[in-house]
């Protein structure tokens, strides 16, 4: 299993914002995590990278217990991350901000900026990376986010809605990015509002309502989970779909 997680319970003072949450994410997986605002799902990305600690519970990263070690570490095991709220090294190239990610796995400049460089072709924005991140768009901020994240090597991606702002032709682009990544060998940890992006992406879907898991299934079995349906996806999600 290339990701376990048992339990996890974390409160914010009187807030139970992750409450006993369990899930199993095996290795090759898209695994989709949706609910509504504030139902916890950054949290637990939070939690895996350890970024901050939870209550009760265990997680284990290829059959490893990680829960000990600091985010750093997390990420040299092997786990990478993207953040919702995008935030570029804005007065820095591209091809720097990538580096600052690859000198993660080498201490060598040359080799640093050489990892750098095939991630950017590899997500085609190669052809902008002597612009500077702050005049990036929104869409190339966010593939400048994946770069980033790539760049550290992961065996396990945790992406936090990062499609979210893009138009539809920036989503299907991302969507095929997404694809790309995962063909690439890397199991993938997806938090994500776009339900087409995750009704096509993802072999296994969990929720979250208030912390807690209400579901857990295939895409099909969500979409007609009257649980899920009330809490988060709404009635005019299954009209739009008939």
């Amino acid at each position: 299993m290339m990701l376990e997680i048992q339990g996890v319970t974390k409160r914010f003072g009187g807030l139970l914002a992750l409450d006993r949450v369990s899930l199993k994410i095996a290795e090759g997986q898209v695994f989709g995590l949706i609910g509504p605002n504030g139902a916890g799902k950054s949290t637990l990305f939070n939690v895996v990278s350890h970024l901050t600690a939870c209550d009760q519970g265990q997680i284990e990263f290829r059959g490893a217990r990680i829960g000990r070690l600091g985010p750093h570490e997390i990420c040299l095991k092997g786990i990478g991350r993207t953040f919702q709220l995008v935030k570029p090294f804005g007065n820095i190239s591209v091809l720097k901000n990538v580096i600052i990610g690859a000198f993660c796995r080498t201490k060598d400049p040359e080799k640093a900026e050489q990892e750098a460089v095939e991630v950017l072709k590899f997500l085609d924005l190669h052809a902008k990376k002597d612009m500077l991140g702050k005049n990036l768009t929104i869409a190339d901020r966010k593939r400048l986010e994946l770069a980033k994240a790539l760049a550290t090597k992961p065996r396990l991606l945790l992406l936090d809605e990062i499609m979210g702002g893009l138009n539809p032709k920036e989503i299907e682009d991302v969507i095929g990015l997404v694809k790309k990544i995962r063909d690439s060998g890397i199991t993938i940890f997806i938090i994500e509002h776009v339900m087409q992006a995750i009704m096509r992406l993802c072999e296994r879907v969990a929720v979250l309502n208030y912390g807690k898991k209400i579901a857990e299934g295939s895409p099909e079995e969500i979409g007609k989970n009257q649980e899920v349906i009330k809490a988060y996806l709404g009635e005019e999600y299954v009209v739009g779909r008939n």
